[in-house]
């Protein structure tokens, strides 16, 4: 994921009137993942990675009733859990790193999903983002998780400019106020699935379009 560098950087003025417009606007927003406890969310979030929260739901409502707990999960096999998620993209492995986390959640820590980012890195399929996601969610962590949407957000805006995923996440750490660390994520997640869209951001009806850097700002389709 290459970043422009052509934007200018919002000023901490600037990203502070962005968080408080989100904060106005959706104090609480959440994630849009299904999930029962650290385990379902841990493996829900792995399995969402090149495919939408949508199609995730729908492939984990059936198998979280059948395996909610990593005893479960095992149980069922890697054939079971493949049969369980086959409509999403890359299933066969996603089922293998499914089945083997839950073995190593038994193994090492109990059954349980640890609260430590390194514990949860050195698990079958989870990288930072996912350990982000789910010390965030679940664990009620100040993390930053960059997905596609929030780094694309983050330059595209002049909030938080970088060439990597993890350059963009230590910029928005600097510059997000601590009050808006632990929803950061959630609000340019969902900002940039749902209005600063990847080919064409409906600018017309963005909350914070007065402190967005980007230009040219696109113009209402139905006014053409």
């Amino acid at each position: 994921m290459a970043a422009t560098q052509k934007v200018k950087r919002l000023t901490r003025a600037q990203a502070e009137a962005v968080f408080d417009r989100f904060h106005e606007i959706e104090p609480e927003p959440k994630g849009e993942l299904d999930y029962v406890n650290a385990f379902t969310l841990l493996v829900a979030v792995v399995l969402s990675a090149q495919a939408t929260d949508v199609g995730v739901n729908k492939a984990t409502k059936n198998l979280f009733k059948l395996a909610p707990d990593p005893a479960s999960m095992v149980a069922l096999g890697v054939e079971g859990i493949e049969n369980e998620i086959k409509t999403i993209g890359l299933y066969r492995n996603k089922a293998k790193f499914t089945y083997e986390l839950s073995k190593q959640l038994i193994e090492k820590h109990g059954g349980e999903v640890p609260d430590v980012r390194e514990a949860l890195e050195a698990l079958p399929g989870v990288g930072r983002k996912t350990a982000n996601v789910v010390l965030n969610i679940f664990f009620k962590q100040p993390t930053i998780a960059v997905d596609t949407h929030l780094f694309r957000v983050g330059n595209r805006t002049g909030m938080a400019l970088g060439k990597t995923p993890l350059e963009v996440e230590m910029a928005l750490t600097k510059i997000v106020p601590d009050r808006y660390m632990l929803h950061a994520h959630h609000w340019l997640i969902l900002h940039g699935r749902y209005i600063c869209k990847a080919r064409k951001p409906e600018c017309w009806r963005c909350p914070v379009l007065e402190w967005c850097n980007f230009s040219p700002k696109t113009e209402n389709p139905a006014r053409s």
